[in-house]
């Protein structure tokens, strides 16, 4: 019996490499998405990502997970997913704290690299995955950058992402119309994107939140940067040496 399931694990290893899949513990896959924050958060692990949500802004800081090019397509799509909220945190924010805000419910992980899975894709509109965005930018610039990690994907076969807002000095606008349930609006939003392998890069965007243009090229900045915005620390499960090369240096012509 023992030797009969070393047979099969041995196959089912050659299947996956034959395939051209990458083998990778989940320990590596978590260790990759792991972000160090510098406020008080609540860790909210999901099926397909991972979230430090603040309860006092009432908005998540940072929203990380791992994007494969067999993710970016499937069969559950959005259509018919509301919006709900999270039970997971105290004084949960629900759609009607967006009512009249002007803003939309921007997703941090979004909608469309979750269509793989039923769950994945309801989960991605709970709103500690949320935040209040400018219409303008969610189905624009930040769409677009979204639709770029998804080519990425496929190229790469694995990328890994995190994103959030960009909080600037000590007071910021909010919504919401009771007093106690104010949600925190952004002055900015970044994006942080990893591809490992035989030539590791990283890049990193920053989208101001309001309705003007804003071309690709003028968003990129280094990881080094958004780590200096944010206070945050990314990838840190990368050797350092690796680390300290990559996230000093954003190109697009590098991707």
């Amino acid at each position: 019996m023992k030797r009969i399931s070393l047979i099969v694990a041995a196959v089912t290893l050659l299947c996956l490499q034959s395939c051209g899949q990458r083998v990778e513990s989940q320990q590596e896959s978590d260790d990759l998405t792991e972000v160090v924050v510098s406020q008080q958060t609540v860790p909210l692990k999901r099926y397909a990502y991972r979230v430090w949500y603040s309860e006092t802004m009432r908005i998540p800081l940072a929203v990380s997970w791992y994007l494969t090019g067999n993710h970016v397509s499937g069969s559950y799509k959005r259509k018919g997913v509301a919006f709900h909220p999270d039970s997971a945190v105290s004084n949960p924010v629900t759609t009607f704290d967006y009512m009249q805000s002007g803003y939309s419910r921007g997703h941090m992980c979004p909608s469309g690299d979750n269509k793989w899975s039923q769950r994945a894709q309801e989960e991605s509109f709970l709103m500690t995955n949320i935040c209040p965005q400018n219409s303008k930018l969610n189905g624009g610039d930040w769409n677009d950058l979204e639709m770029l990690c998804r080519t990425w994907a496929k190229r790469y076969d694995r990328v890994y992402i995190v994103c959030g807002p960009i909080l600037r000095g000590d007071t910021h606008k909010t919504i919401g119309r009771e007093r106690r349930r104010r949600v925190t609006v952004p002055e900015a939003f970044y994006k942080v994107v990893l591809r490992t392998g035989k030539n590791p890069a990283a890049i990193g965007f920053v989208y101001e939140n309001n309705g003007s243009s804003q071309p690709m090229r003028e968003a990129v900045r280094t990881v080094d940067e958004i780590e200096r915005m944010t206070g945050f620390n990314f990838f840190s499960a990368l050797p350092d040496d690796v680390e300290r090369r990559i996230e000093a240096k954003a190109s697009l012509s590098d991707w």
